[in-house]
């Protein structure tokens, strides 16, 4: 993290946190699947590729959604889990 950035401590409720994840875990596949389709030039299934330069900045954004997850998740094992 760069020292620049700042902080928030937000207060949700299970439910709501749940569906704050479940949102960016869209985000999420739908870059990685991007990437794949970029790479590939398949798609297994209907999906909206997302508008990038090419696989390796969708895979970059994929990855940061991720990040978060995992950041958000660690954060809910610290404090008793679910």
């Amino acid at each position: 993290m760069r020292d620049n950035q700042k902080q928030f401590t937000i207060t949700l409720n299970a439910m709501d946190l749940g569906q704050l994840l479940d949102g960016i875990r869209i985000r999420a596949e739908s870059w990685r699947r991007t990437a794949e389709f970029i790479e590939s030039g398949y798609a297994d299934d209907a999906f909206i590729c997302e508008e990038c330069s090419d696989a390796n900045e969708a895979v970059r954004i994929a990855t940061h959604y991720e990040r978060i997850i995992t950041l958000v998740e660690c954060q809910i094992e610290e404090q008793g889990g679910w």
